[in-house]
């Protein structure tokens, strides 16, 4: 597959090349293939990395398309494009860990129990507040979408639906719920984390899936307007999956 000539681009009204869909595609691609390789490491930070002429010729790419993706990934914090020097890989502290790409690709590298435990950990100082803030003002539609959420749960335990979907959705409605434009923002991250760490909690509590009922505490404390309840429910519904994986990774409980 080729990209369009460097004639066929489209232009942005600042005189910049635009890159048309069947290049955007390409471009998507060559981020993911990219930056799952910088994450696992087969392009390391004390490592040269291949100059764009060699990935011109890897993905087939042309320069424009080649040149948005590596733009991509520097924003990503993975790559660092030097004048006369050329592209170098980041090493990990500049990474953007809040990126959902970024923490999707370290989910897919070697198992670290360490990085669920820090993610549960944002959760903790996150989620229970969005709990408490979505009791106070969440909208009409909002509590529909928590309490649909709380129902697709309990279907799910009677076979009806996929109970990890119906679990995220949950998790992602309170969020939005809180409606406060930041919390809003960890949904993105929140959804692929979960799907990597609610099934090793369910597996450490011997379990196939989330408590519905559990779940549905803090969605009623929720729905009937009670912050401080919803809060703590949110907070110990969280608080119960970090232990497991501070046991599971042998580390001491925290306060």
């Amino acid at each position: 597959m080729t990209d369009a000539s460097a004639g066929e681009q489209l232009a942005r009204e600042d005189g910049a090349p635009m890159v048309p869909s069947e290049g955007r595609n390409l471009t998507a691609s060559i981020v993911n293939d990219l930056g799952l390789a910088i994450v696992t490491q087969a392009f390391r930070a004390d490592q040269p990395f291949p100059t764009e002429a060699e990935l011109c010729q890897r993905y087939d790419a042309s320069r424009p398309v080649l040149r948005e993706a590596v733009k991509m990934l520097t924003a990503k914090g993975l790559l660092l494009a030097r004048k006369r020097a050329g592209t170098v890989v980041q090493p990990e502290p500049s990474w953007n860990l809040l990126d959902p790409d970024v923490l999707r690709w370290m989910l897919q590298r070697d198992f670290s129990i360490d990085l669920l435990i820090d993610f549960t950990e944002i959760r903790m100082s996150i989620e229970p507040r969005a709990a408490t803030l979505a009791a106070h003002s969440a909208t009409g539609p909002q509590r529909r979408a928590i309490s649909e959420a709380i129902q697709r749960m309990f279907a799910a335990d009677h076979g009806d639906g996929d109970a990890l979907d119906a679990d995220i959705a949950f998790h992602v409605a309170v969020l939005e719920a809180s409606n406060n434009r930041f919390m809003r923002q960890f949904t993105g991250l929140v959804e692929t984390t979960l799907r990597f760490s609610i099934r090793r909690t369910n597996e450490y509590k011997g379990v196939p899936r989330a408590s519905a009922r559990d779940h549905k505490r803090v969605a009623d404390a929720i729905l009937e307007g009670e912050p401080a309840l919803a809060g703590t429910r949110m907070s110990d519904l969280i608080r119960g999956a970090l232990e497991l994986l501070l046991v599971a990774g042998k580390h001491p409980l925290r306060p």
